[in-house]
Formats: C-alpha cells, structure tokens, sequence
C-alpha cells in the first residue's frame, strides 16, 4: 500500500476516533456523570451513531501548532471581554442609534473544520452571530451590530479574517498556511496604497 493511502487511511482513523471520543464526552457530560456504566453506554451510543447516520468525515491537516493554538485562544478570550464591554456600553448609552448589517464574508479556506470554528469563534463574540454559511463558497454570513459606515464594516470583516488567519495558523494544513498568508499579504498592500 502506497505511504499516500496510508495516511489517508490513518488520518481518517484519527477522525472517526476523535468524533466517537467526542460523543462520548458529550454523552457523559449530558448524564452529569462520568460512571462506568455512563462510559459504556456512551461508547455504545456513539458507535451507534456513527455506523447509522451520515456524518462526513473531517479531514484534520495532521499539524497542530501550539504557540498559535495558545495565541488563538488568548486573542479569542481579549475580543470576547472588549465586546462585552462594548455591548454593555451600547445597552446603557443614552444617544445609542443602531446600526446592524448581514455581511457576507469570503473566506480564505476550504476546510470545513477551519469554517465550522472560525463559525463558532464568531459567534461566542457578543455582536455577532453567523446567520449562514456557504459551504461550497466558503462564506460566512454574520449579523453584526452597531455598523453605522462602510468603514465598520470593513473593519468587522477584517476582524473575521485574521480569526480564521489564526486557526489556520494553529491547526491548518500547510497549504492552508501558504494560501492564507498569501491572501493576508495581498490585503496589506492594497491598504498600505
């Protein structure tokens, strides 16, 4: 058998591993118990879910970064405290004028993991909430408030990119590396014009 298929073969294995290991804990954690008999049933419940119902396989990059993990997560926990506080301001603001916008945003990846967290980023951040996406375009669709100018806009859209630039950076593929940074450069020149 080629190294290629075997990789394949073994990351695909490392994928259906982590979604059984993953419905497990969420078995357990909705019992509220972690006993013996919690664990075999869970074990049970996601080997029955996973041979019954369609679930597309992941396919992980096989690389994971820790200082970029470690920086997503430190930037992640910063936006979700300065939007709370942007939120509590606007919710006691005497002259507040709302301004919400759907904004459709082009993301720089295919992976469907890098879109389904970069999703679930944006969505733990007070504001902002994805509405849609687009898997075949790899677009996001997120209802933002407090946008009053295109310039807002932009900006939340720029926000949106350098969370996904940093997933990627943390457990992307290299290619995805390579492409994001790419597309992150380009945005860089046409600013600095």
């Amino acid at each position: 058998m080629p190294q290629q298929t075997r990789d394949k073969h073994r990351l695909a294995g490392l994928s259906q591993g982590l979604l059984a290991l993953g419905l497990l804990l969420l078995w357990c954690l909705l019992w509220g118990s972690f006993t013996p008999l919690t664990i075999i049933t869970g074990i049970l419940v996601s080997l029955g879910v996973s041979f019954t119902f369609y679930l597309p396989g992941v396919e992980l990059s096989g690389r994971v970064n820790p200082w970029r993990v470690i920086v997503f997560f430190v930037v992640l926990a910063w936006d979700i405290l300065r939007a709370s506080i942007q939120i509590a301001w606007l919710a006691f603001a005497p002259n507040f004028k709302p301004g919400n916008a759907i904004v459709g945003i082009p993301l720089n990846t295919r992976s469907d993991l890098i879109m389904s967290w970069t999703s679930t980023a944006i969505s733990i951040v007070p504001g902002s909430i994805v509405v849609d996406l687009d898997r075949s375009g790899s677009i996001l669709y997120v209802h933002v408030i407090d946008v009053h100018s295109e310039e807002d806009i932009q900006r939340f859209i720029q926000e949106v990119l350098d969370t996904e630039r940093r997933l990627v950076l943390a457990i992307g593929s290299k290619a995805e590396v390579v492409r994001v940074n790419e597309q992150h450069a380009l945005a860089r020149g046409r600013k600095n014009r």
